[in-house]
């Protein structure tokens, strides 16, 4: 069997993190098969799908690398499809329309609540006669079309992660509404439950992946794939991604758009890495690997039922080793654009190369590469503060006097090796300890007794022209 898998996200609102971590492990599921994944766009509710939202789940894919072998389709250029797909449910009595209105709707939930039953459709415009019918339409009443659910049948399935799933067709809330009403025709909107098997039918789907929160969905889905003379894809229904608390990860926990992400300073490599390791463990208890090598291993076997719980230090941890080992050029290019938006005057064609000092220098700092901002404020700052740690350190005894010595050895384009001779002959004619030169050095230099080291710092003030400067103007307060 050629393995065929999709994603298809509603573009009603940005890329967020549960429908990305189910597009990853559906695209390490059809790379590990050597299959397709495939990209549908589930636009059909018109009101609320927006195209900068497709454009933002396209990018956002693109970004994190899980680029797609089919689509990207949308939905609402198949309308015909479920139409006829509808059409043919109502002609063999699968469907049927149904004319209540809202108000007896509500009227018959709020029966159902005061005798303490679960809110369900009674099934009421099941057998209509054509006179009933003839008289809703006189009405002016305008009918859904609901797909018929025996109550007494199961429905069951082999979930490739939970193992054996089970429904009662009691428990699916009565006959379900397929298509909205409308007022030019008899089939209005197709509703997601039918338009996602028409879909799936369509384009010869053999696995679908998805969150838990579907499973219900899946037992409806069902009945609709038998009902269309389908083949039943394999199901397996994913754990959701939890908070701190155990519960679904939501907007009130923070971010939870890739866009987010993205904006707070995580790379792709790290976030997709991420992903993969919420809810599946490797085989061989690896946690940093690229998508195609995780694609080698990944297994739905080796998926948890229970939840993900989602962990920013364990987050922040991977996006760190990846920034540890990116390439200088490559981690430069991807803080640059940080770097701008933060005011830093930037020529990167003139000063590239020290620009890739500066990368070098900072780099095993960064946990995010908003982090890079701060690190690197210094280079760029016209003027320095002193920390309250340095401000007391530099009223010590014999600071004024290591500053002074320093300033007059210092002239331009420095070598690391002069750097090294001046502290050194700066230690040896004043007779006082290293450890006290280099730290009244790093006060003057960076505002900090702590930092990146010393020597490479230096240079690099040394190459802007700015070292003695600073050198100077602390000499000066201390005058």
């Amino acid at each position: 069997m050629s393995v065929r898998v999709r994603i298809a996200p509603s573009p009603t609102g940005n890329l967020h993190i549960g429908t990305a971590r189910t597009a990853v492990f559906n695209w390490l599921f059809a790379h590990n098969q050597q299959g397709k994944f495939i990209l549908r766009v589930e636009d059909t509710d018109k009101e609320r799908s927006k195209p900068e939202y497709t454009e933002n789940i396209k990018s956002g894919l693109e970004w994190l690398g899980l680029n797609w072998d089919e689509g990207p389709f949308f939905q609402t250029e198949r309308l015909d499809l479920y139409h006829q797909a509808i059409q043919t449910l109502i002609d063999k009595e699968f469907a049927y329309p149904c004319y209540c209105t809202s108000e007896e709707l509500d009227e018959m939930r709020e029966k159902q609540k005061a005798n303490n039953q679960a809110p369900r459709y009674d099934n009421r415009h099941r057998h209509l006669t054509p006179e009933q019918i003839a008289e809703f339409e006189a009405q002016g009443r305008k009918p859904v079309i609901r797909f018929k659910i025996d109550d007494g049948q199961e429905i069951a399935w082999n979930d490739l992660i939970r193992g054996k799933v089970r429904w009662q067709g009691s428990d699916l809330g009565g006959d379900m509404v397929i298509a909205r009403a409308s007022d030019d025709n008899l089939i209005g909107q197709p509703l997601y439950n039918l338009a996602v098997v028409v879909d799936d039918m369509d384009m010869s789907i053999s696995h679908v992946i998805r969150g838990e929160d579907h499973i219900a969905n899946t037992a409806k889905q069902i009945l609709l794939y038998q009902a269309l003379g389908g083949t039943v894809p394999d199901f397996a229904h994913t754990p959701l991604i939890l908070n701190t608390e155990g519960k679904k990860l939501s907007k009130r926990d923070g971010v939870t758009s890739i866009n987010d992400f993205r904006k707070m300073g995580f790379v792709a490599p790290a976030l997709v890495n991420y992903m993969t390791l919420l809810g599946w463990t490797s085989p061989d208890g690896e946690e940093i690997f690229s998508l195609d090598e995780a694609a080698g291993k990944f297994s739905l076997d080796r998926v948890n039922k229970a939840g993900a719980k989602f962990d920013w230090d364990k987050l922040d941890w991977l996006n760190g080793q990846y920034l540890h080992n990116m390439p200088t050029e490559e981690l430069l290019t991807a803080l640059i654009p940080y770097w701008q938006e933060a005011g830093y005057g930037i020529d990167v064609d003139a000063h590239r190369d020290w620009l890739l000092e500066l990368t070098a220098l900072t780099a095993t700092s960064l946990t995010r590469l908003t982090d890079g901002v701060e690190e690197v404020a210094l280079f760029f700052a016209d003027k320095i503060t002193l920390s309250s740690e340095a401000q007391e350190f530099v009223t010590q005894d014999g600071v004024r006097d290591v500053i002074e010595g320093v300033i007059s050895a210092t002239k331009s384009g420095l070598t690391e090796e002069e750097i090294k001779g001046i502290i050194k002959q700066v230690t040896k004619d004043l007779k006082v300890k290293k450890g006290l030169v280099m730290r009244s050095l790093r006060a003057g230099l960076t505002g900090a007794l702590h930092g990146p080291d010393l020597i490479q710092t230096w240079l690099l003030l040394n190459r802007k022209g700015i070292d003695k400067a600073r050198l100077e103007s602390l000499f000066q307060s201390l005058s």
